[in-house]
Parts: structure tokens; sequence; C-alpha cells
């Protein structure tokens, strides 16, 4: 029994030391609560929202939520999202899954230790090969938007339009999006044009 114990004890510290035992801990418990104790969500465009507290680890030197959790936090309540409303449900049926491509965070005001906010969480539309989501920090002292965040979501070895018809079981036209969405979006595009340029390498290398 103590061997055991001992055993267990010491593939916990290596899980802590070698890998971020605290982000897979979060993100397994996010998925599971999604799956098991939450609602499934039928409109693939409904908000979502991820409850959250600053904590002690999460500041940085001026005492506020560091710029990396706001990804992190993202993280969680992006998964989240996309089990209650089938996404990763229906990926893992067609064999399929997804990869976070890029990202952007604009920054309006600190959250402070303990501060409570929510993550609301989004869908704001799809194009051939990718989802789009928002992820807005609400701060729950006084509803203020501290921190927006855009994700694209690329989808291998299918697309999000079969994975809309997969849930919806139907095609579904992709909503308009965003004008300033739609701005990212290029600038996407011109930063990865540009680098392929300078790398000597391909559409067809980089898909691969």
């Amino acid at each position: 029994m103590l061997g055991l114990l001992v055993a267990l004890l010491a593939l916990g510290l290596a899980v802590f030391a070698l890998l971020d035992g605290w982000y897979l801990v979060r993100f397994t418990c996010a998925v599971l609560r999604a799956r098991l104790l939450q609602p499934r969500v039928r409109d693939l465009l409904a908000e979502q929202r991820f409850p959250g507290r600053v904590l002690p680890s999460d500041l940085d030197l001026l005492l506020h939520m560091n710029n990396a959790r706001y990804l992190r936090e993202a993280d969680f309540a992006r998964a989240a999202h996309l089990t209650r409303c089938g996404v990763l449900g229906a990926l893992r049926e067609l064999r399929a899954h997804s990869v976070l491509a890029a990202s952007c965070a604009r920054h309006r005001r600190s959250l402070r230790l303990l501060e409570p906010f929510e993550v609301r969480t989004r869908l704001l539309g799809w194009d051939d090969r990718a989802f789009y989501l928002e992820a807005r920090f609400v701060s729950l002292r006084d509803g203020f938007v501290c921190a927006l965040l855009r994700f694209r979501q690329h989808l291998l070895g299918t697309s999000p339009e079969r994975v809309v018809q997969h849930l919806c079981q139907r095609r579904v036209e992709p909503p308009e999006l965003p004008a300033d969405l739609q701005h990212w979006i290029s600038y996407n595009e011109a930063s990865s044009q540009l680098l392929r340029m300078e790398s000597g390498l391909s559409d067809v290398t980089k898909d691969q």
C-alpha cells in the first residue's frame, strides 16, 4: 500500500514537473463538465459563459492578470464552448481535428487579484477551412469588457461546412463576418503569403 502511494505521488510530481499539470487538469475538467454536467447548446452562434477569478498565480509584477493567462483561460472556455455545441463530438465522428491557427488580443482594462470575471465565447462564423471565435473577458464587478480575443480554429481532415451540416443535418450558410474580423483575416493571409515567399514554401507544402 505504501509503495502504491509513493508511486502515485512520484507520478503526480513528474506530471507537474515535466508537463503543465494544472493546464491539463483544468482543460480536462472543463471538457468533462461541459459534456456531462451542462446542457447541450443547439444554437451554434449562441454565446456561452465560462466563470473565472483572478488568483495569485495569475498575477504579474504589476499585480494584475498577466497576458498569458488570458489566452489560457480562453482555451478552457473555447474547449467548453465547442464541446457543448457539439463541434468537438462532430470532429471525432468525422475522424478530424482542429488546431489553433491564429489569435489576437486587445486589452482594455486590467483584471485585479480575486476579481471575478466571465469569458463569454461565441462563434462568429466560418469559411472553407476554419471557424472564427470571439472571447470577451467581462468583469462581474461592473460588466466592463476588459479584454477581447479572436481566434481562427483551423480544421484538419474535414471542413467547417461539413461539420455544421453534420450537426444540423442540413446545409447552413455561414453568417457574414464582422468587418474588423475580415480585416484581421486579410492581415493573416498577407502575412502567410509573405512568410511563404521568404521561406520558398508553396501552399501545398504549408497544408501538409
